[in-house]
C-alpha cells in the first residue's frame, strides 16, 4: 500500500440503471425474483458501491495489490427504475492494517437510495490466487 492510501480519498460514480441489473434478472433461474418489479436489485447495488469504493483508491496500491470486499453495512432505502441516473459518493474513512472502511451515500433523482459502511482488505493478488487455486481444482473435480 503506498502511503498515499489513507483517509480522506473521495469518488463519485453515476450509474445509469440498465433493465438487466434489475431484481427479476439477479437471478434467472428464480421465479420468485422473476416476479419482483424491474428496479435495480440490492445485489447488483452493493457491485455499484464496490466499484466506487476500487475507484476512490485507484493510483494508492502498490504493483501486485487489489482489494476485496469483506463487509457490507448498507441500506436500501429506495426503489431506482430501469433507465433512472444512481449516484454513489464514497469516502475512505479508516485505514486499519490492511482493511479499508468507506461511508456510502447513494441516491438518485427522488433522493437518497443508500446510506452504509463498506469495508475491503487489501490483497497481494499473487498469494491470494495460489491459495484459491486448490479450491478451485475442489470444486471442479
Amino acid at each position: 500500500m503506498q502511503p498515499s492510501l489513507r483517509p480522506g480519498l473521495t469518488a463519485r460514480l453515476d450509474y445509469v440503471v440498465p433493465a438487466e441489473r434489475t431484481v427479476p434478472h439477479l437471478l434467472p433461474e428464480s421465479d420468485d425474483f422473476a416476479a419482483l418489479p424491474a428496479i435495480l436489485a440490492t445485489g447488483y447495488l452493493v457491485g455499484v458501491v464496490e466499484w466506487a469504493c476500487m475507484r476512490a483508491i485507484q493510483g494508492h496500491l502498490e504493483h501486485g495489490e487489489q482489494t476485496l470486499g469483506v463487509h457490507v453495512d448498507l441500506s436500501h432505502e429506495a426503489p431506482t427504475p430501469a433507465g433512472a441516473t444512481l449516484t454513489v459518493d464514497v469516502e475512505l474513512t479508516a485505514v486499519e492494517g490492511r482493511q479499508l472502511t468507506f461511508t456510502v451515500h447513494a441516491r438518485d433523482d427522488a433522493g437518497t437510495v443508500c446510506r452504509g459502511t463498506h469495508r475491503r482488505a487489501v490483497i497481494n493478488a499473487e498469494r491470494f490466487h495460489a491459495r484459491l487455486d486448490p479450491r478451485i481444482r475442489r470444486s471442479v473435480a
